[in-house]
Formats: structure tokens, sequence, C-alpha cells
């Protein structure tokens, strides 16, 4: 099984990037193999709208996002990891999802791409705030939005409180996390 694990968040080595490499590194130990894109290494430029992906074989931004394209072609499953800023994603994830409209076209566009349909796919937020259901409507509605990209959503993991205690501190986490990116070998 291949996983990409795409960490949407500016800081390197903060919350979101360390819970996304527990969830690979319990992949891994299940034999999965594994890559994982941060966006702070990146340079992955906004959709522009120009649909020029509709008329050819894939985006025509030439930019890191090929880089990605390449990976999430051979992948069966996509760990993507986001801070939670003003409620919602980070503009990195925005972006990373916007520019997913080259490759992921949903069942409903004249342009279906079926190849790419049904990638399994979980969701981890940190947020500074301790209540993990603060920002659940924003996160059922993502949730939503990429299920009707057509991926498979398999879990949302909300790390809630890292203002107070840094994720790779929170007891027990590090196991959780670990056993979630474990199960992703079981859903195959």
């Amino acid at each position: 099984m291949n996983i990409v694990g795409f960490i949407a968040s500016p800081r390197k080595e903060g919350n979101t990037a360390w819970a996304v490499n527990r969830i690979l590194e319990g992949a891994e130990e299940r034999g999965a193999k594994t890559q994982v894109w941060c966006s702070g290494d990146l340079d992955i430029r906004s959709c522009k709208g120009c649909l020029g992906c509709v008329n050819s074989k894939g985006c025509v931004i030439d930019d890191d996002m090929q880089k990605v394209y390449a990976s999430l072609k051979v992948a069966d499953a996509l760990v993507l990891g986001s801070p939670v800023y003003m409620g919602q994603m980070t503009a990195q994830a925005k972006t990373f999802t916007d520019r997913l409209f080259a490759q992921i076209t949903p069942r409903f566009s004249p342009q279906f791409k079926e190849e790419n349909a049904g990638k399994k796919m979980m969701l981890v937020w940190t947020q500074g705030n301790p209540d993990p259901g603060m920002f659940k409507e924003y996160f059922d509605y993502t949730k939503k939005m990429f299920q009707l990209l057509e991926f498979d959503v398999r879990s949302m993991q909300v790390i809630a409180g890292t203002r107070n205690c840094q994720a790779h501190k929170m007891i027990g986490l590090s196991d959780t996390l670990k056993e979630i990116g474990s199960s992703l070998i079981d859903l195959s």
C-alpha cells in the first residue's frame, strides 16, 4: 500500500507535522510505503482557474505540485494534515485542495477521472482551542467536500489544546496516531 502525507502547515516541525508523521509511521510498521510532503518545502502556486487541465492531461502550472501529483497518482491513501487557522484549514491546505481539481475530477463532472476515485483519506486537524468540537461544522463540511471529490474519507482526527500542550507531549497520542496509521492497512 502506498500512502502520501501532506503537511499543510507553514511550520515544518510543528504539531501537524508531528501528527501526520506518527500516522505514517504506524502505516510503515505494517508494511506501507509512505511519502510525506511539507508545504513549507514546496513552491505551490494558487489555481488560476484557467481550466487548462480540462483541455490537457493535467494542470498547466509548472511548480512543485507536479511532483505531488505524481506521488498521488500511485497512492492508495492520502493523509492531509492542517492546523486550524481562523476557524478553518490553512491557506496552504486550501491551495493544495484547489489544485486537486486538475487530477481529482468527480463523477458529476464531464471530465471524470475514474482512476483517481475512491482513494482512502484521513484528515488530521490540530488546534490551539481545547474544545475538539469547536470547529466540528467546518470539519464535517470539509469531509463532505472531499467525499464529493470521491475520496473515501476514513477518519478525522482532531488534536485540540495545542496552545497549552504541544501534541508530542500529550499522553498516549503518539500510540493513538500510530494505531490510526496502522488501521489504513486493514482498510485496503
